[in-house]
């Protein structure tokens, strides 16, 4: 069991004007996955401190956190090209795999292990089995992945299906619920995790606000969300990663739509035949 840290990180010096608006709606939702690779690609302290909350780390306990896949911020992206998770080297000593998830695609077990074994695959000809980093997959889902078991922070490892004992400690994968900040833990909580779940599903800037009151990590990454949407090519980015959410939703409502006639043409089949059936007529002839 994870030991509960309770801590207070310290950070530098905010990089940009700690001014940004003290009301209205945001220009581009938290949840925009875009403005989440550029709020941690374009600001460290915001991702060492988020990586802090997620690892349940201490600050002193981070010596370097650099993400290895970053993109040149405000160049044009499609689908195909757009790389959705962020790759970071913790201490140059493990692997982390991050994304921000927005849209249930119902893919997600098995795109978050094909993510993890990627990443865990990762020896060169000559290197030893042994030196083989850790590895820990990290999904922040704006939907509830098991709506039978929901939790707010769930981790994932090989255990014996018989007592539970832990196989390997180099591979994790861990989910963060953005909507069910509620099931919170007391060790969520002290690590921050409930805040950092907040600032993501903000939608104004009063909510920012009032998080950033007595959280530095908060009011920085706040600072650093104005000074992205400012600039042009990336709010333009981040508006056509909007786009393409609206496109995936009336996509999946069409699916939906569609399939819930097929299923009351269905029941009404059922209904017509059972309605034959009582006439004394066999079904299978008409």
């Amino acid at each position: 069991m994870t030991q509960i840290k309770t801590f207070e990180p310290s950070f530098h010096q905010a990089v940009y004007s700690p001014y940004f608006p003290t009301s209205g709606p945001l220009l581009i939702p938290m949840t925009n996955d875009y403005l989440f690779r550029a709020l941690l690609q374009r600001n460290n302290t915001v991702l060492k401190s988020l990586i802090c909350s997620l690892m349940h780390l201490l600050p002193e306990e981070v010596s370097s956190v650099e993400i290895t896949n970053p993109i040149e911020l405000g160049t044009a992206i499609n689908d195909k090209t757009f790389i959705l998770d962020i790759k970071i080297n913790l201490n140059d000593n493990a692997v982390i795999n991050l994304e921000l998830q927005v849209i249930n695609q119902h893919n997600w077990i098995e795109r978050s292990l094909s993510y993890l074994c990627r990443a865990f695959d990762s020896l060169l000809v000559g290197d030893n089995y042994l030196d083989v980093k850790p590895v820990i997959q990290i999904g922040l889902l704006n939907f509830t992945l098991f709506p039978e078991h929901p939790e707010f922070y769930a981790t994932y490892q090989l255990l014996n299906v018989k007592d539970y004992s832990l196989y390997s400690d180099k591979l994790r994968l861990s989910v963060l619920d953005l909507t069910c900040i509620d099931l919170a833990t007391e060790e969520d909580r002290s690590c921050q995790l409930d805040c950092w779940a907040r600032f993501f599903k903000a939608t104004t800037w009063e909510e920012l606000n009032m998080l950033a009151q007595d959280n530095e990590a908060i009011r920085e990454a706040s600072s650093t969300v104005y000074q992205l949407t400012q600039e042009e090519r990336i709010r333009m980015e981040c508006e056509a990663r909007e786009d393409y959410y609206r496109t995936q939703n009336d996509m999946q409502l069409v699916l939906r739509r569609s399939a819930e006639k097929v299923e009351a043409l269905e029941k009404e089949n059922d209904r017509l035949r059972k309605w034959i059936a009582d006439q004394g007529q066999d079904p299978s002839t008409i």
